[in-house]
């Protein structure tokens, strides 16, 4: 039987499939490093989105440079700007620049020519919206340009052994711009975001055939390009974290491999009219109104008079269910005006019938806690790799079951102080 007019290859046993292992180019810089798990494939196409401004065509110009450095033929493709300001910006970050060529142009038959000629290892174009094939019909950024001029060079890269990498913009809402199949022709999406208005950029993998897709790099913006931060955990974390204020409460979270410390911060007031609002940013909104629920119902903390703020600090946007505790305690802070005990960190995932779950990995999110001086930690009673310790160094471990057990806990139980209690 054919399929699709080709003959198909004939199935094989899977244990005589040799598993491949992916050679990889180092970029130098650490953190997109980690996120590519290693560094750029050969034969790999990569889509590097974000929002204008952010630093893309700046992050693309010092990975190249590091791969230029350590020997590979690399080609940058402007297409949206002039060959001379990306001459003036590598020469005031320090790039180095031999063996990096540089190409303006947004016509794709001069871009295929180039690449012929020169035979780079690394292929970017900067940006895919900005180029045109001249064979195929619609404006220059049209949903058929932009998968037309990604096919073309995605196939020349794979034949070739070259890595290509496409710098895209997103929409508003988040997405790539360009048609949504230009995902599925790639083998790494790259998001990368932050707010222009601060230094901090955070860069994840939506979709990576050669990773994982759970890793988040951290870089900040600074004089000399973008430079990766070790550690995460400090630059979310401000002031003294023996002291604390009513709405703060510090969570141990996993991005990828590493655990991260981050802070909750929530703010109740009186509803103005309407309908409360439940407001939300670093995480889910739906989130922050399942927990409000599961806090009146469960715990009996009055959240229908009142409405509800809440924010990861730093800018940092996390999915993670080990977070739900830290929002429900950070939530009933705000409510009653109580802080949490100085120096208290958490983790944990909150059920609908108030239990608090088991997350992954809480051994390593206790470590990261006890090496930046934390002295206290909620975490789940129960999981499958057995009790927890009392202790992690100077991190006392005191385990919890229920929302209503880590209330009493952090000092918002029923004997807390303020009226934002109705009977359960």
């Amino acid at each position: 039987m054919e399929v699709g007019g080709d003959a198909a290859a004939d199935a094989v046993s899977l244990d005589d499939v040799a598993a491949k292992t992916w050679e990889r180019w180092p970029t130098g810089i650490g953190e997109l490093d980690r996120v590519l798990g290693g560094g750029l494939v050969p034969g790999a196409a990569v889509v590097l989105g974000g929002a204008p401004g952010l630093g893309k065509s700046t992050l693309v110009l010092q990975a190249l440079g590091g791969l230029a450095a350590a020997g590979r033929r690399c080609l940058l493709v402007t297409a949206e700007e002039p060959a001379t300001a990306v001459a003036a910006r590598a020469r005031r970050l320090g790039i180095p620049t031999a063996g990096l060529l540089v190409q303006e142009t947004g016509d794709l038959t001069a871009i295929l020519e180039a690449f012929g000629r020169h035979r780079p290892h690394v292929l970017v174009v900067d940006s895919i919206q900005t180029v045109r094939d001249p064979q195929v019909g619609g404006t220059t950024g049209s949903p058929a340009q932009v998968r037309a001029v990604a096919e073309v060079c995605v196939t020349a890269a794979r034949r070739a052994q070259a890595a290509v990498c496409f710098v895209g913009h997103v929409t508003k809402d988040g997405g790539l711009a360009g048609p949504r199949t230009l995902e599925h022709l790639v083998d790494t999406v790259l998001g990368f975001e932050g707010d222009r208005h601060h230094a901090l950029r955070f860069l994840r993998a939506a979709k990576h055939r050669h990773g994982p897709t759970r890793e988040l790099g951290v870089l900040e913006m600074g004089p000399r390009g973008l430079v990766g931060v070790e550690d995460p955990s400090r630059c979310f974390l401000a002031g003294d974290r023996h002291r604390s204020t009513p709405g703060s409460v510090v969570a141990a979270v996993l991005e990828g491999s590493r655990p991260v410390l981050v802070e909750v911060q929530a703010l109740s007031v009186p509803v103005r009219g309407g309908p409360p609002k439940r407001w939300a940013q670093g995480f889910d909104a739906a989130r922050l109104t399942l927990l409000g629920a599961v806090l009146e119902a469960r715990a009996g903390v009055r959240l229908n008079d009142g409405e509800l703020f809440a924010n990861l600090a730093g800018g940092v946007d996390v999915d993670e269910p080990g977070l739900d505790l830290a929002v429900c305690l950070a939530v009933a802070s705000a409510r009653l005006g109580v802080p949490v005990p100085p120096g208290l960190v958490v983790a944990g995932e909150v059920g609908l019938a108030g239990e608090v779950r088991h997350v992954a990995r809480c051994s390593d999110r206790l470590a990261e806690a006890a090496r930046l001086g934390f002295t206290g930690a909620l975490v789940p009673a129960a999981g499958p790799g057995g009790p927890l310790p009392g202790e992690v160094g100077a991190l006392r471990v005191t385990p919890v079951a229920s929302l209503v057990e880590a209330l009493a806990v952090a000092r918002l139980g029923p004997g807390a102080p303020g009226p934002e209690r109705t009977r359960c």
